[in-house]
């Protein structure tokens, strides 16, 4: 566990291919999609919280806190990142957060380790999560001396990118492997974005049990 570091699930986003409601609610595996998430998410960091807009108390169950965006109209991802990093600047003593998609049940269980590790060497710099080649900007360690930066170009500058600001900045790419699973390969950045995902994260999941 990396006592030093805040996980920011961000858990707000409208799921229109979904039909509304929040994906990370959706039953998986005889619980829930973000029961998923922060049981593999939850134990590498310090302090959780989740990042949503609405009413906080659907998501009562996981006894964190609720993360409402600081600035206003559906921003996007960019504005739970920017809550993430202020929230954690004015309750903890952490030196950065890591952010995690909360519609990604099968996240890496050694995400954190290898983010933070990556920055060693260049303090102040975003480590973002990469796959097959292909960039996940959602899954970042972000340094938590950017974020007037990022407040500055979300509201002022009016730009939701994420990619977009990580490429301002200075930040390296950290490649992570896709394992085998009943020899298919199961990207560990599998995101649910349609009903057919959550079949196929289901089916994914009961392979992967013991």
């Amino acid at each position: 566990m990396k006592r030093d570091v805040a996980g920011i699930i961000l858990a707000g986003g409208q799921s229109r291919r979904m039909g509304g409601g929040d994906k990370s609610l959706l039953p998986l595996g005889g619980g829930r999609v973000l029961d998923q998430v922060v049981s593999r998410f939850g134990p590498q960091i310090g302090p959780l919280a989740l990042s949503a807009n609405g009413d906080p108390a659907r998501f009562s169950h996981f006894g964190l806190p609720v993360l409402a965006d600081t600035v206003t109209g559906f921003a996007g991802p960019l504005a739970g990142i920017l809550t993430g990093l202020e929230w954690a600047a004015a309750n903890t003593a952490c030196k950065a957060i890591v952010t995690a998609a909360g519609d990604t049940p099968f996240l890496p269980l050694d995400l954190v380790e290898r983010l933070t590790t990556a920055t060693v060497q260049r303090t102040g710099s975003i480590a973002v999560a990469c796959s097959d080649g292909k960039r996940h900007p959602t899954f970042a360690l972000w340094p938590m001396d950017c974020r007037d930066a990022l407040r500055h170009f979300l509201v002022d500058e009016d730009i939701r990118r994420v990619s977009a600001f990580i490429d301002r900045h200075d930040f390296i790419e950290v490649e992570f492997p896709v394992p085998q699973s009943a020899g298919q390969p199961v990207d560990p950045f599998f995101n649910i974005n349609e009903p057919n995902d959550l079949v196929q994260a289901e089916r994914l999941l009961q392979s992967m049990k013991p």
